[in-house]
């Protein structure tokens, strides 16, 4: 029996108001959904997309490994994927459809691996060979610099978008409060989103290209630890969501050459000691300041992770909708986007005790497909009752 047709199916219903949480949340049409489990027992699973020629996913595992998945056969083991550091918050990490698949095949990815200072994120790309059942070609396009002996906020995420391909990093948890902290170090793309062409070059028009000590890949700064990345389907604009210290989890929209302000400004507090250690984003302080924030504390905090914009058929009452995956309470958010003024609204597979990583619309099913985490983690679909 395969992963497909060994699966559990239940039905939830999505409430407009969910009893286990403290407060209310504004109302939603009722939907009911089932859940499926796709595959099962997942070491660590991180990202997952969709191959658009036959439809399986392809996803990876924090451990280096790589799996792919489709109706008839259920999941399989893929070789070829790069050597990876896999300690704390390292490993393999996004991995996304480039957007002249049907032509070169290509797949992108993000890892981590050692470098003379320490680890930093590689992102590179490669082919999928089905018939041997692995990747070929692997060539690294980027690496971060510079190299830092810590094991955590690598990011990262990819989205392409009018050509270019974008990618998100995390601090490297720097605990640096200052302007001297590495989100604020323009030489160094740590805590940034970058800009790349597709064959990894770095684009003339890209806001710091040219400068002297600059690092010219960089579109965007003052980033703690970005954890999605999305392409917002009416506007084209990206989309991040990025952890907070301690709370303060935010979710920002892209703009070429801005300061973020971490950790200048931020909503979080210090996770040693509870207390405040930036202003909050105020208007005209020369930060971008969130689309929407969560509150500071462990309590409050979200902490989101992938996150997409539902455009499917199979739920027509989430169109437009913002999918928000949620680690720490364990559930997928919904949220209604309206001019980026942004209320959660429900919470899917709430009460299941799924750390959500990644989430998905199935491009000809219109189901979506959650990617949960930990050492034995599933890949679920939930698919209109």
């Amino acid at each position: 029996m395969n992963d497909t047709e060994n699966h559990m199916t239940f039905t939830r219903l999505l409430l407009s108001s969910v009893a286990a949480s403290a407060f209310a949340l504004p109302a939603l049409a009722d939907i009911e959904y089932t859940v499926e489990t796709l595959a099962e027992d997942l070491d660590r699973p991180w990202g997952m997309t969709f191959l658009p020629d036959e439809g399986d996913i392809i996803l990876t595992l924090r451990g280096g490994g790589l799996k792919l998945w489709n109706e008839e056969d259920g999941t399989r083991e893929i070789g070829g994927a790069p050597e990876v550091v896999s300690e704390g918050q390292g490993g393999l990490l996004d991995i996304a459809v480039g957007p002249n698949f049907d032509d070169d095949g290509w797949l992108y990815m993000t890892w981590v691996d050692e470098v003379e200072d320490g680890t930093t994120t590689h992102v590179g790309r490669a082919k999928l060979d089905r018939d041997e059942e692995r990747i070929t070609d692997l060539e690294t396009l980027f690496v971060v610099s510079p190299g830092i002996e810590s094991t955590a906020h690598f990011g990262s995420r990819i989205v392409f978008h009018e050509g270019f391909m974008y990618v998100g990093f995390g601090d490297r948890n720097s605990k640096d409060f200052s302007e001297d902290h590495i989100s604020q170090d323009l030489s160094s793309e740590n805590g940034s989103v970058i800009r790349l062409t597709l064959d990894g070059e770095i684009p003339p028009d890209n806001p710091f290209f040219g400068r002297e000590d600059h690092a010219e890949a960089i579109w965007s700064y003052g980033h703690r630890n970005i954890q999605a990345m999305t392409v917002h389907p009416g506007t084209g604009d990206i989309w991040i969501t990025e952890h907070g210290e301690s709370g303060g989890d935010e979710i920002n929209v892209l703009e070429r050459g801005g300061n973020f302000g971490w950790p200048l400004v931020s909503f979080g507090v210090d996770y040693r000691t509870g207390e405040q250690f930036a202003q909050t984003p105020q208007d005209g302080d020369g930060f971008i300041s969130p689309t929407y924030n969560w509150p500071a504390g462990r309590d409050d905090h979200f902490p989101p992770s992938g996150m997409t914009f539902y455009t499917g058929e199979a739920f027509p009452e989430l169109e437009g909708h913002l999918l928000i995956g949620n680690l720490f309470h364990r559930y997928l958010g919904v949220f209604n986007e309206d001019n980026r003024v942004i209320d959660e609204r429900a919470r899917l597979l709430d009460g299941e005790d799924l750390r959500v990583r990644d989430v998905a619309i199935g491009p000809d099913d219109g189901f979506i497909y959650v990617l949960a985490d930990g050492e034995d983690a599933p890949l679920l679909r939930l698919t209109p009752r």
